[in-house]
């Protein structure tokens, strides 16, 4: 019996300088989706996926649009081999390309969303400075009770919740600051992550109704494939009732634990991270018990390719 099978799609943090460049020399159509991607765009997001500067890949307003057109590319490589998933699930930005493997969206809409969501972002992020911080070692609750201490500083909130003990603060630099002190003094881990803003937080909130007006250009599809949102670790099917969760998406906590966890509940066994890096695998360590039956993949190269289609076949 067939293995049931997730796509998971990275977002911001899994970039590298060289992503997807063996992909593009190699299929026509990969070279069609960058082309695409830098017409959109108006940037040579190619380029700078290809050969960086990493500087000016890290912008966000660059970034979303070049990870996405790096998983679109692996995307369509595993389509045109006719390999299907049973599920798809994205991290934060990689939600995008989730829509676009579940037929929620195209490839040429998936872009415009990611590179307005992008923008909007960057705007919002010009005006208020932002931190992020890892917290490492201690369960859901225990953060959100921190949190709601460091609030009395000023904004902050949980962004991700990426394991059981790998959770993300967000918010002004003080309370994340402060919560992090908080965190360290029960026995936690606090790392300062390397962003460019507050993200999945009330300070980028001024992007949601732009957003959320630039939504309703995309057409959206009923999906064709299940797929797990962040925002409620749930399907959906209707398609303004997905518009609407990935609006609210810009500012709430991304549920990516309970949405492994739901993958599991479903029984699926092989999970394939399609896109740059191994973010989400290593996520996966942290969250699969080892007495679970799974296999994971990484695809973002020839070599990962070649790899996850044998084992598929």
């Amino acid at each position: 019996m067939k293995k049931k099978t997730a796509f998971l799609f990275p977002g911001q943090g899994s970039q590298f300088v060289g992503m997807g460049l063996d992909l593009y020399e190699e299929y026509d159509f990969v070279r069609e989706i960058f082309d695409m991607t830098d017409e959109i765009t108006k940037t040579h997001i190619s380029r700078l996926c290809f050969k960086g500067p990493m500087e000016d890949l890290t912008l966000t307003v660059n970034l979303q649009p070049a990870v996405t057109a790096v998983n679109l590319s692996v995307l369509a490589v595993l389509e045109k081999e006719g390999v299907r998933p049973d599920w798809v699930a994205g991290h934060s930005l990689g939600e995008y390309s989730a829509l676009k493997a579940a037929g929620v969206t195209t490839a040429e809409g998936t872009v415009k969303l990611v590179f307005e969501r992008g923008r909007l972002m960057h705007r919002e992020a010009s005006k208020n400075q932002g931190a992020m911080h890892a917290i490492i070692g201690l369960e859901i609750d225990t953060v959100r009770e921190i949190v709601s201490q460091a609030a009395k500083k000023g904004v902050v909130a949980v962004a991700n919740h990426n394991a059981a003990k790998q959770i993300v603060t967000t918010g002004a630099p003080e309370p994340v600051e402060y919560a992090s002190e908080l965190a360290t003094q029960q026995g936690a881990k606090a790392i300062p992550l390397k962003v460019s803003g507050a993200w999945h937080s009330e300070l980028i909130r001024g992007a949601e109704k732009d957003f959320r007006a630039f939504l309703q250009q995309i057409p959206f599809q009923a999906p064709v494939i299940p797929l797990i949102f962040n925002v409620t670790a749930d399907v959906e099917s209707d398609p303004d009732q997905i518009s609407d969760i990935m609006a609210r998406q810009l500012c709430s906590p991304v549920r990516w634990y309970d949405s492994m966890c739901r993958l599991q509940d479903e029984g699926v066994e092989i999970f394939a991270e399609i896109g740059p890096k191994r973010v989400l695998t290593g996520l996966l360590r942290k969250i699969v018990p080892d007495n679970y039956d799974h296999q994971t993949f990484n695809v973002d190269s020839m070599k990962g390719l070649e790899k996850f289609l044998n084992a598929m076949t």
